[in-house]
């Protein structure tokens, strides 16, 4: 005798909310669609996927300063003191942080350098505005490609240092000390 197991009311949600997913993605159809072997994780995780893909693909892409409201638009760095310009920057890093806008790598910069790298780079930086728990936006504030001085000064680790002098035969900098500490808000794991 064969015996058939009764859906519970969640699978039977979890399915036509797949269904719904699948349908609602049909104009975005394209590989990342294809890795997903359907049956291989359980619907639910396959719905988070989907319900991922879809958010990211109808996000619209502008100027994280425009995230905000009101959008974020503040003074020149020369018109303000010093503390005021602390102050703006720290409020600024808040407000990026509460979108899950990250600044790493920043204990080198000055409070004036950092400030006109976050109003003039980041602040008009064009990115898609995914309301997801999961999607986070780094900015890394000392790309080693970019200036691998200053990475390998402050921020390599001793195999990341050993590692850059053997591939490019170049003498190393020596380790300091960064001149600006900073504890950045950060995604907590």
């Amino acid at each position: 005798m064969v015996r058939f197991r009764r859906p519970h009311p969640e699978d039977v949600e979890q399915l036509l909310l797949n269904a719904k997913l699948r349908d609602e993605l049909e104009p975005f159809f394209d590989e990342s669609l294809q890795i997903l072997d359907s049956g291989r994780v359980p619907i639910r995780v396959e719905n988070e996927f989907l319900s991922a893909i879809l958010a990211w693909e109808r996000a619209p892409v502008l100027p994280l300063a425009q995230w905000f409201t009101p959008t974020l638009n503040p003074p020149r760095f020369d018109q303000l003191t010093a503390d005021e310009l602390h102050e703006v920057l720290w409020d600024i890093i808040q407000k990026l942080a509460s979108r899950r806008i990250y600044l790493d790598f920043t204990d080198h910069l000055s409070d004036v350098e950092l400030y006109c790298i976050v109003v003039r780079d980041i602040l008009p930086s064009q990115e898609k505005m995914v309301d997801l728990s999961s999607h986070c936006i780094y900015f890394n504030c000392a790309e080693s490609e970019a200036d691998p001085d200053t990475w390998l000064r402050y921020y390599a680790s001793e195999e990341e240092r050993q590692g850059w002098s053997e591939e490019t035969g170049q003498p190393l900098p020596p380790v300091e000390r960064s001149p600006f500490p900073r504890k950045l808000p950060g995604r907590t794991v």
